[in-house]
């Protein structure tokens, strides 16, 4: 046999012989070359060459021996050799592949394939649900040859198209307030002296003076996010913030007294009382010597005091006794007058002394006085007599 050429010869009789493969060996590419096909693309040799097919995809090859009658011989070939142009099976509609699958030309032949996002099963291309194995991170829709990834409220899909990012809501600055970014939403918290309303994102002030009635001493006034407590006239907001303490209005100056008068201060105001004027027949320096003051008390002493309204009670709120003491002598402490309400009555401590206890509260504000009558009785020398020591009682408005 005389070589014609690498793939065909002519025998010693003349006759030509060519044989359906080449006379060369074919080389495999997708040994020979490492990732020739990149992703998920499967390599397929073929003869005198290669395909890249989605690993997912059947592939059916198929070479049909198609007989040719070659004009020298008469021989019958194969539809490829050499020397003969390949026949696109494909485009001449000459292969046999099902009406649902995919005919692809190859050298010598074609292949029988399915397209991406089917998979064949008896010979028929199926869809394949990609949803089932789990192509999307989080939402999944099938589709005819394909699939669809979406995802949940508070994510975004990636530029993959299949994995999701979670959304930062609070650089759209959705809560009034301050905000707190969580996986796949978003948390909203208000400032001291607010609460979050019912949609979520919306802060509203709370009204510290609904809580209790005790907050402030006096009353309270409500303020965004906080609130304030508020002193009657005669008296300043505490250090606390809440209690409320007496004005000296004798010591800050902040009174209407004269000169000839003196500054009484009580519990959220003050008086001015005018120089002692002795009612008749007292005068101010006497040896009451006077006829008019027989049967009158020997002296009246002025005194005066402050209380809260409505203080509770029994109280001890004053004291009497007896600053000279006379031989076999002993004393009897009453109220004369002023106790019209009976708020008041007189408990002897001692032979010498006694105190004044209020029995039922006063509601301010209100001005009482008292005489108090302290009655010093002598048998030994038949001695009756008495003094008195008027007491000014200054009931502030407020129980504090």
């Amino acid at each position: 046999i005389l070589p014609l050429n690498s793939c065909c010869a002519r025998t010693a009789n003349g006759n030509l012989e060519c044989p359906y493969q080449c006379c060369s060996p074919d080389v495999d590419e997708c040994r020979a070359i490492p990732d020739i096909c990149r992703g998920d693309m499967r390599c397929v040799n073929q003869n005198g060459g290669y395909l890249c097919l989605p690993r997912t995809m059947y592939n059916q090859p198929f070479r049909p021996e198609v007989p040719a009658l070659y004009p020298e011989s008469g021989a019958l070939l194969p539809s490829y050799s050499p020397s003969v142009a390949d026949i696109d099976e494909c485009e001449t509609n000459s292969h046999h592949c099902n009406p649902t699958q995919v005919c692809i030309n190859t050298a010598g032949g074609y292949t029988c394939s399915c397209t991406e996002g089917y998979w064949l099963i008896g010979g028929q291309c199926h869809d394949i649900d990609e949803c089932r194995y789990g192509y999307c991170q989080q939402l999944c829709a099938n589709v005819q040859g394909s699939y669809s990834c979406s995802c949940n409220l508070g994510f975004v899909l990636n530029p993959d198209g299949r994995t999701c990012q979670d959304v930062d809501e609070c650089e759209e600055e959705p809560c009034s307030h301050g905000c707190f970014n969580t996986y796949g939403s978003f948390m909203c918290n208000c400032d001291e002296g607010f609460e979050l309303a019912a949609d979520g994102t919306t802060c509203i002030d709370l009204d510290e003076c609904s809580f209790s009635e005790f907050l402030c001493q006096n009353r309270c006034v409500n303020t965004p996010g906080s609130f304030t407590c508020i002193c009657p006239p005669g008296y300043y907001v505490f250090e606390d913030g809440r209690s409320c303490e007496d004005l000296n209005e004798c010591e800050t100056g902040n009174n209407t007294c004269t000169a000839a008068q003196v500054c009484f201060n009580f519990q959220g105001s003050y008086t001015c009382l005018n120089p002692l004027q002795c009612p008749p027949p007292y005068i101010e320096v006497s040896d009451n010597g006077e006829p008019l003051c027989r049967n009158q008390p020997f002296t009246i002493l002025y005194r005066h005091m402050d209380m809260s309204s409505g203080r509770t009670v029994p109280a001890d709120i004053f004291q009497m006794q007896a600053t000279t003491r006379y031989p076999g002598a002993f004393y009897i402490f009453q109220i004369k007058s002023g106790n019209e309400g009976r708020e008041f009555y007189m408990r002897q401590t001692s032979n010498v002394s006694a105190t004044l206890v209020l029995t039922r509260p006063i509601k301010g504000p209100k001005r009482v006085v008292l005489d108090l009558e302290m009655v010093t009785v002598n048998n030994v020398i038949n001695f009756r007599g008495s003094s008195i020591i008027r007491l000014t009682i200054f009931v502030s408005e407020h129980p504090f």
